[in-house]
């Protein structure tokens, strides 16, 4: 998973006599070279450098926001000088604060004899870190959040266990923050979700175990052929015992409602489960999508409307083409768009694997796609690609790579710039 840097750029969203800019396909890789004693400045029109100063006096949480550069793949550190150590993870918005949580890999990484077949390397379960930042390019490491389990090996946050994925939604009814994982054992055949609370999105997180989602409930769309056991039926096998749950992601809805999506069966076919109201438990309620894809690093959000999903092929730490999807509805049917990314290593999702989907406010791009450069044999140096998602005429998510961007304030942020309100 890699980390993305950070340098100062001299752009904004808005050309001097109001208008907007260029796309942002035209913008990416753009350097202003404004800085001290640099000539740029000395035929700068007055408009312009108007315009300077009132982003100036928006403060940092805008005006930093629009000059300063992702680089995906690079070595991202935190406000310390230390490489941000959270992958696999999500981000959540939180009254104006960016909680960043995902896997610490730290340490040795090694190929357990029971994953050889397929070079199923790991670290030892160090814990789940947390950074937080209000502009996403500085982050604070705030520390772990879900820390391992010293002594019985047996125990889901041994250092021995697998602990992946982790994804946080917060409970406007129960004002709890909720922290959902992949649980597994070190050959990956326990295949269970890890559900965890907090009061504060910095944690601590208290585990409350793990389970196999829906025992003893068939999903909706369950057919008579699917509910009779068989050798390769995974979903009969599992039915009294729960299904698997290996890379999952969350997603609420902007009723409230929660949905846990999962590879399951063995990974062939994908789930989409309501949760409980406390968002703690599977509600008995769940469909069975993408049968047969072999999908997994799940991520799920929402535009005007439509709800989008991509993922992955199932190929272990190798990189292989993105997939998406849009539907009307969390439960589906889901209409398959093919490869969202697009241009050279397109095939490899740039040489990634997505993890989340970001939605930014009062900022373009308006969806960041969040993904890990995973290092199968030095997995602590698993570095971060976060690219901006667009969408085609066709309203199908484009992904293009850029060497460096950045975030751009939104007409309706510069016209508040204008206007003298303040920041956020």
């Amino acid at each position: 998973m890699k980390r993305s840097k950070l340098k100062l750029m001299g752009c904004s969203s808005w050309s001097a006599d109001g208008s907007p800019a260029p796309p942002l396909e035209e913008r990416v890789g753009e350097r202003r070279p404004f800085g001290r004693g640099n000539q740029a400045w000395r035929g700068a029109s007055l408009p312009w450098l108007l315009l300077l100063g009132l982003l100036s006096s928006f403060g940092p949480s805008t005006a930093a926001e629009s000059t300063r550069e992702f680089v995906p793949g690079e070595i991202w550190r935190d406000t310390d000088g230390n490489p941000i150590n959270a992958h696999g993870g999500g981000v959540l918005r939180h009254e104006g604060v960016y909680y960043w949580y995902g896997e610490s890999k730290t340490g040795r990484t090694y190929l357990p004899d029971a994953n050889k077949s397929w070079g199923g390397t790991r670290v030892d379960f160090s814990g789940v870190s947390c950074y937080t930042s209000t502009n996403l390019h500085d982050w604070k490491r705030e520390g772990i959040v879900l820390a391992p389990v010293a002594g019985d090996e047996s125990r889901d946050l041994a250092a021995s266990q697998v602990v992946e994925r982790p994804k946080v939604i917060f409970n406007r009814t129960t004002k709890q923050f909720v922290m959902w994982m992949h649980i597994d054992s070190a050959n990956y055949a326990a295949a269970r979700a890890g559900v965890a609370v907090s009061a504060a999105p910095a944690g601590p997180f208290k585990y409350l175990g793990s389970f196999r989602p829906n025992a003893g409930v068939w999903p909706e769309n369950a057919s008579a052929e699917d509910r009779v056991p068989a050798r390769t039926n995974h979903l009969a096998r599992d039915f009294e015992a729960g299904q698997m749950a290996r890379d999952s992601t969350l997603f609420v809805d902007d009723d409230g409602q929660a949905y846990h999506f999962y590879s399951s069966e063995e990974n062939p076919t994908m789930h989409v489960s309501l949760l409980t109201p406390d968002y703690l438990r599977p509600a008995g309620k769940y469909r069975r999508i993408f049968i047969g894809r072999s999908m997994e690093a799940p991520a799920v959000f929402k535009r005007q409307g439509k709800y989008y999903f991509i993922g992955s092929g199932c190929t272990a730490w190798a990189p292989n083409p993105a997939r998406c999807a849009v539907a009307d509805s969390p439960w589906g049917p889901w209409r398959e768009l093919g490869n969202p990314c697009v241009g050279e290593e397109a095939d490899t999702t740039f040489r990634s694997q997505g993890t989340f989907v970001l939605e930014v406010a009062e900022a373009e791009p308006a969806f960041i796609f969040i993904a890990d450069r995973w290092n199968q044999w030095d997995l602590a140096d698993s570095r971060y690609v976060w690219l901006p998602l667009e969408f085609s005429a066709e309203g199908k998510p484009v992904i293009r790579h850029r060497e460096r961007w950045s975030l751009m304030p939104t007409r309706r942020t510069a016209q508040a710039v204008g206007a003298g309100q303040g920041g956020r």
